[in-house]
């Protein structure tokens, strides 16, 4: 199965914003490459259509899921209590850094399985409370 997907460059640490298309096992071995350098920023969508578009942003073990649903409505996944809710966490978004509170903030383990399975599904509501 392909997927359409930009992310951060393992060797340069920038976000690379060529959309490139390919299986979704190029997607994992990136995100690995990434998680090896500790953080990374990724944009996932299907390849038939522009929307949605599945953003996960990581630091370490912590992560936040965006999702876009158009052009002008984002979401943020609500968090797993991984960080309490008035705690802060600053994760890359392209290549700035933002800080985000607990009420956001994922695991990066489940934050990518969450990826994953949009990855097969193509569906974004089975992602969890936006």
């Amino acid at each position: 199965m392909s997927v359409m997907w930009a992310a951060t460059s393992p060797e340069s640490g920038l976000f690379h914003p060529v959309e490139r298309r390919s299986e979704v096992k190029d997607l994992s071995d990136r995100f690995n490459d990434l998680r090896s350098c500790g953080q990374g920023y990724v944009e996932v969508r299907s390849p038939d259509k522009e929307f949605p578009v599945l953003i996960l942003a990581f630091r370490g073990d912590r992560a936040v899921v965006h999702l876009m649903s158009d052009a002008e409505r984002m979401s943020l996944l609500a968090g797993d209590g991984i960080v309490p809710s008035g705690a802060e966490v600053e994760v890359p978004i392209m290549d700035d850094f933002a800080v985000f509170t607990g009420d956001f903030v994922l695991d990066t383990d489940r934050a990518w399985g969450l990826v994953y399975d949009f990855t097969q599904t193509r569906a974004a509501g089975s992602l969890g409370e936006l």
